[in-house]
This record gives structure tokens, sequence and C-alpha cells, in this order.
């Protein structure tokens, strides 16, 4: 059974992950500047949502991807976007250099090597279970579909993978540990559990 979401809880989360992103981006590369092009049209047929400008001058291509389920971690890899379009997903597609996922309820940031991972899962990917979840805008509604991966599995076998946890709601830390970044806003609590599904 696929599950719904309506546009303003999707974009929300993502707002939210984005953020996340952008704080451990600068703070794994004191120095680095982070640029927004999620409106830019040059970079969304790119699947890329952020730029990420090095101090050497180096600029890599950030997917962020924002997850809501409270539970087991699984990545939701998107295959399919807009299936009533036949459009293809974002982890087949995007030209990022690393997918930057985040766990929002669970307080986990994730850094995965796209291309490494994708060419790690796509030989694998009849393996794992697929999932339908639906977005409603107005009175368009569309079905988009993922595979569930289990994110031991990508630890395990993808080189590069990083795991960042991000301090909790009230955790005193004033400073970032290496590999940590810093909730700028409090996140609140779910409206009701959702599963496997990022936004």
């Amino acid at each position: 059974m696929a599950r719904g979401f309506s546009m303003r809880g999707v974009m929300g989360a993502a707002d939210r992950a984005v953020q996340h992103a952008r704080t451990w981006l600068q703070s794994a590369e004191p120095g680095s500047r982070v640029h927004d092009v999620q409106e830019d049209p040059r970079f969304q047929h790119r699947g890329v949502d952020l730029l990420w400008e090095l101090p050497s001058g180096e600029v890599r291509g950030i997917e962020v991807k924002g997850d809501r389920q409270p539970r087991r971690k699984r990545y939701f890899f998107e295959l399919v976007s807009n299936l009533e379009r036949d459009t293809p997903g974002c982890f087949l597609y995007s030209g990022a250099d690393l997918m930057v996922y985040v766990f929002l309820v669970q307080n986990e940031l994730h850094v995965l090597p796209l291309k490494a991972v994708r060419e790690w899962f796509l030989p694998r990917a009849k393996g794992y279970e697929l999932r339908h979840t639906f977005t409603q805008t107005g009175a368009i509604r569309y079905t988009t579909v993922g595979a569930v991966v289990p994110v031991k599995d990508v630890q395990e076998a993808v080189p590069g993978v990083k795991h960042i946890p991000l301090p909790r709601r009230g955790d005193a830390r004033e400073e970032p540990a290496p590999d940590a970044a810093v909730a700028e806003t409090p996140l609140p609590a779910p409206e009701r559990p959702e599963e496997d599904v990022p936004y």
C-alpha cells in the first residue's frame, strides 16, 4: 500500500534536511561556502540541491534527502520520481558527487558517495523491495517509486560512506565534534509514523 504525503509536509522536511546538510558541509570544511541551487533550473534537472565550494576552489554537487521514518534504518533510493509521467528518480540520474541523507527523527546524517553507491546498487537492485508513495499538491497527485535498502548493506559494501550523529534537542555541546553537525532549529515530533520514505 502506498503512503501519502502533503506537499507542505514534504517541503518542511526537505528544508530541515537541507539546513542540516549545509551545517555539516561547512563544519567539515571550514572556510567552504554552500550555495543553494534547488530553485535553479540549470541544476534541477541534474539532481543537485547544493553546490559545495571548497577552500581549494573545487566545487562538489550535493543531493539532499530528508527521511522522516521513525524506526528502521533504511535508505529510500528514488528510482521513479513521477510514475504517472514516467520520469526517472533522482537516485538514477543525479549528477551530484555526494548524497547527504538525513534521518530527521533519528538525528543522523549520512554522507554517501553517490556514484559508488549507484554502481554497487544497480546490479543488486532486484534483491530489494520497492515501495510506492504518493504526494498530493492541490488537485495533482503523483506516485514515487523507490527501493528500500538497509543502511547496513550500503555501509558494509561501499567505502567512504559516513555516518554523523546530530546533536539532539537540548544537547549542551557548544561546538561540533569532528564529523558532527549542529542542529540550528529543534525538530518537531512527527505527526504520525512514516516509514521508508524520504521527505
